[in-house]
């Protein structure tokens, strides 16, 4: 890349990082938690730690799904926002305006019912799994842990798609450092309750994993309730709480947030079954492959946070640049993105070479344990260029509203292959060197053949997302052209 053509990039830069930064933070502060969950509960017992990694992954898996259809909420009312603000610049009519204001309000009181409907989603499928977690092979010291804790991120799961979806809202408005604040302010408190609940300080019992549990369920409730506070102190967001009506409620509006997010949820859903299969899988090894595939995961949650907040800075600036039609903005905005998103991939992947050996004693003081991580986490370091890349190109599609096809390719990739490649070579991978009635030739390559896989399977998205983005600015441009 030339010097001036680095330098054309430089406002872009700037304009991302201003939206990304907070977003980062706030989804660095997310995994700091369970980063903390991990780390606390870790040093209680490995049974505890493997608990948690179990629990979370099962959870997670209708979770994302959920967190994954609200995102369509954020290119929505961005699209509609972008608008508005080149009514604004043209010195439109009142009346114009006021009807670009009625369809935000209207997206805020449809989406509160869209999420009621995915809380619902949620707790149909999850809270039946609870009589039934022993099902899944995990060993019984697992599943004892593991059963508490699990029922209280349920319980948790109608504050924190609220929170979701306020999010998502003012993030589609630009606005994304309330949710920063809320975030990292609810998360040092919910840190802070581990503290206390996990190891049994200020008068409590001991509670090792279930102590994490109730320490998520207080933060996660009072997430919402801070949103709300934040909006009705901010006259511009106010106007849209206090003009919400039940008329505005309207099947046209709630069938285009379920068109539009439901396929988000299931390329997310695809990504994170598949990582909740691989928690399932490397538990049927032992113990001590669950807890290390659970130290190499939360390492890479930590980098993705960071890919995730520049992706959602992306969705923001692409929706809005298309809504005021700015093609050529879309372009470098996305751009810009891609090579950020290559830098924080660097120094991620770096960090977790060359500190592969230091890095999980933090989690646990197990050897075995810290043995199979350090070699797990140099696939981590793989893994990060794929996972961020196809983080990026799918916030790029988003943005211009592109999901279906991206769902499609998700689940390809995600279902179709990564699944069967990573049973195989966890299990069935011919080891030269070693005899066949060696137990070595039965596990195949272990963990590592599910990082393998991992890495295989993100790369496919990886490239075909943004073969289609480029595809389809170039029939937007084409169409532009012919309209001109």
């Amino acid at each position: 890349m030339s010097f001036e053509i680095l330098k054309s990039y430089i406002p872009y830069y700037k304009r991302n990082l201003k939206v990304a930064l907070p977003v980062m933070f706030t989804q660095l502060g997310a995994a700091m938690v369970g980063l903390a969950d991990s780390i606390m509960v870790g040093h209680y017992s490995t049974a505890d730690l493997a608990a948690v990694s179990f629990s979370n992954a099962i959870f997670f898996t209708v979770m994302v799904f959920a967190m994954g259809a609200l995102m369509g909420v954020t290119p929505l009312v961005g699209h509609v926002h972008g608008r508005l603000e080149k009514l604004l610049q043209q010195g439109t009519t009142e009346e114009e305006i006021n009807h670009k204001h009625e369809q935000i309000t209207s997206y805020l009181v449809n989406g509160l019912v869209f999420t009621a409907i995915m809380c619902f989603f949620a707790l149909v499928l999850l809270a039946p799994c609870i009589p039934y977690l022993d099902a899944f092979g995990q060993e019984p010291e697992v599943i004892a842990c593991a059963r508490p804790y699990f029922i209280l991120i349920v319980l948790s799961i109608i504050p924190f798609l609220l929170f979701c979806f306020f999010k998502q809202y003012l993030e589609g408005l630009g606005n994304t450092m309330v949710a920063m604040g809320i975030t990292l302010g609810c998360n040092l408190l919910n840190i802070l309750l581990n503290w206390a609940f996990i190891f049994g300080h200020w008068g409590f019992e001991p509670m090792g994993a279930e102590g994490a549990g109730w320490a998520t369920l207080i933060a996660r409730f009072l997430m919402p309730v801070c949103f709300l506070v934040a909006m009705m102190a901010k006259a511009d967001w106010r106007r849209y709480l206090v003009s919400a009506r039940r008329w505005l409620v309207t099947r046209r509006e709630v069938e285009h947030l379920l068109a539009i997010g439901t396929p988000i949820g299931l390329q997310s859903f695809a990504e994170a079954f598949l990582f909740t299969a691989s928690f399932v899988i490397v538990g049927w090894i032992s113990k001590e492959a669950l807890a290390a595939h659970h130290i190499a995961n939360q390492m890479c949650d930590l980098t993705f946070m960071l890919a995730q907040g520049i992706g959602a800075a992306t969705t923001i600036r692409v929706s809005h640049q298309l809504g005021k039609g700015d093609l050529n903005a879309v372009r470098m905005a996305s751009h810009a993105s891609i090579h950020l998103c290559l830098l924080m991939n660097t120094i991620g992947a770096s960090i977790m070479f060359f500190f592969r050996y230091q890095i999980p004693y933090i989690f646990s003081n197990d050897p075995q344990v810290a043995e199979i991580a350090s070699t797990l986490l140099i696939f981590g370091a793989l893994f990060q260029y794929a996972d961020g890349l196809q983080c990026i190109g799918a916030a790029m599609l988003r943005g211009i509203q592109d999901v279906r096809v991206p769902m499609r390719i998700a689940l390809f990739a995600y279902i179709a292959v990564a699944l069967p490649l990573g049973l195989y070579l966890t299990f069935y991978y011919p080891i030269p060197f070693v005899h066949r009635t060696s137990i070595l030739r039965t596990l195949g390559l272990g963990p590592s053949g599910m990082w393998i896989a991992f890495v295989v399977a993100l790369a496919i998205p990886a490239v075909l997302f943004h073969i289609r983005f480029n595809r389809r600015m170039k029939k937007m441009s084409k169409y532009e052209n012919e309209q001109m």
